[in-house]
């Protein structure tokens, strides 16, 4: 059961990827943008709350690997944003009160906001966001919808589907592997070596 369980939950988390989307692929956006920010020079902030929160955390790790400066916000070593300087922020169901304030304090202080979503139709990405990521993945809300159908549908129909990650964490299982991917090519666009990444890891352990 526990094979079938993790083939269904990769298959789910692979699938995203694959999802029709008439946004550019988040991928690329992301590439582009850190690319850019590090060619001119600008600090790199990483934003959000919960689950989407640690996995915004590990993307800073992976990107003070490759040589970038990068902070998570609310660090307190984090220093102020400013022109040139990129904020990455997450909010998967399309907005979250914390991550519209934040935006607003990086946008005010002429930083530019790359909002990564699920929902990038909504009214908070247009408003707070210079550059959407789109990442089409369920999150919690669309999870409380899907619950409700399960119930209507019954158990036996919703144990057919398959094994579902809970509470909609579709989402940050799909940023861990955007991020990965994201990385491994900045990497390569930044010409840095696995060996220079390892160089820059603590040794604080």
């Amino acid at each position: 059961m526990s094979d079938a369980a993790a083939a269904s939950i990769c298959a789910q988390i692979s699938s995203v990827f694959s999802a029709p989307s008439p946004h550019p692929p988040a991928r690329s956006v992301l590439v582009s943008e850190l690319a850019a920010a590090a060619a001119r020079g600008g600090r790199v902030f990483t934003h959000g709350v919960g689950r989407e929160g640690l996995m915004t955390r590990a993307l800073c790790m992976r990107l003070a690997h490759l040589g970038i400066t990068a902070h998570c916000v609310g660090d307190v070593t984090a220093p102020p944003a400013s022109p040139g300087d990129l904020l990455v922020a997450s909010a998967g169901p399309g907005a979250f009160s914390t991550v519209d304030a934040i935006c607003g304090v990086a946008r005010a202080a002429g930083a530019r906001v790359l909002l990564l979503t699920a929902r990038a139709e909504g009214e908070f990405p247009g408003r707070q966001a210079d550059v959407v990521a789109h990442l089409p993945a369920q999150t919690m809300a669309d999870d409380e919808e899907e619950e409700e159908e399960e119930e209507e549908d019954g158990a036996a129909a919703a144990t057919a589907r398959g094994a579902k990650l809970p509470m909609g964490s579709l989402y940050e299982g799909a940023m861990f592997v955007l991020f990965e991917m994201v990385v491994l090519e900045l990497a390569r666009v930044l010409g840095q070596s696995p060996a220079q990444m390892r160089a820059r890891h603590t040794n604080l352990e």
